[in-house]
């Protein structure tokens, strides 16, 4: 924790110290911090949480750094759901035999996608000669996995993708329902609006008209509705004239899904970046997608109620 301060400090004070004073200052962070290592530690000790091989498929990309987090989302579902899930945890590169044997004990029936599978299915789907600016991205870019990595895995037609840093407060039935009978595409409404990129741009490069406002925290697509062909050139393109993004995966997210039919999250009830306010207001919302400054929420309050 200290080491964690001293590179937060010293080797990149201006920025981080910018980043610090919006969480309130430094004894407000190093308290953020603090809680967050007592999350980790607590994610052990967690109830068991099964899963399913005939359940509705529920997808991570996740690893290392994030299972703990993964742990407590899929904990907060089985807790506000009587229905029966299959966890698919997808290597974002970091598991190893330890992590998976720890993975196996707390998720029961757990499948894991590990980086042995992964490969063989991008050599064969995504070839690099053929993709090789999607292979790049893939090396500096993790959030791309989400889309390469899990929509190349050949089981389930559809697949709902959620990010682990979520927590569900009651039973999410839109999501139920579409997993029960998928068709078109499901997500949730941003804060604001975060593509990194001019939505009219986005929409001319697709030929498709842009819908405001989606967040993959949450975001389900058949899987054979995505032109790998256009994500490389999409991607490219964007980067190149327009500069690269930490949002691109979610720019070309919505580039993907354009006009498909869609059933969008209710923003009251699925909530993305939720204040101390919003929580007030909204006693019944059925998930929260912790971002930005609602981190402070989510490691000092939110994973101790699960």
């Amino acid at each position: 924790m200290l080491q964690h301060l001293i590179n937060t400090l010293y080797r990149y004070p201006k920025s981080n110290w910018k980043n610090i004073q919006r969480f309130g200052g430094l004894n407000s962070y190093y308290k953020m911090l603090k809680e967050k290592k007592e999350m980790i530690k607590s994610s052990h000790s967690l109830p068991k949480i099964s899963s399913y091989p005939n359940g509705l498929p529920v997808y991570f990309l996740t690893g290392k750094d994030y299972l703990y987090q993964t742990l407590f989302c899929t904990r907060s579902l089985v807790k506000n759901s009587h229905q029966k899930f299959q966890f698919i945890l997808v290597d974002d590169g970091s598991f190893d035999e330890k992590l998976i044997e720890r993975a196996k004990q707390q998720m029961p029936g757990v499948e894991i996608i590990t980086k042995k599978i992964i490969d063989r299915n991008i050599e064969k789907i995504l070839p690099e000669k053929h993709f090789p600016y999607l292979h790049l991205k893939r090396k500096i870019y993790p959030h791309i996995k989400k889309l390469t990595d899990i929509h190349t895995i050949a089981d389930n037609p559809y697949k709902l993708v959620l990010d682990s840093d979520m927590l569900f407060w009651n039973e999410p039935l839109e999501i139920i329902n579409w997993l029960k009978s998928p068709n078109g595409c499901i997500y949730m409404l941003d804060s604001e609006e975060s593509y990194g990129y001019d939505k009219n741009i986005m929409g001319l490069l697709c030929g498709k008209k842009i819908s405001p406002l989606v967040n993959v925290g949450t975001i389900g697509i058949q899987s054979s509705t995505i032109s790998w062909q256009d994500l490389e050139m999409w991607s490219e393109y964007l980067e190149k004239n327009y500069g690269a993004s930490y949002f691109l995966e979610q720019a070309l997210s919505a580039m993907v899904i354009g006009e498909q039919q869609k059933i969008i999250l209710n923003k009251k009830d699925y909530v993305v970046n939720p204040s101390s306010i919003i929580i007030q207001e909204t006693p019944n919302c059925k998930l929260h997608h912790y971002v930005d400054l609602s981190k402070k929420i989510y490691f000092e309050k939110a994973w101790k109620e699960i």
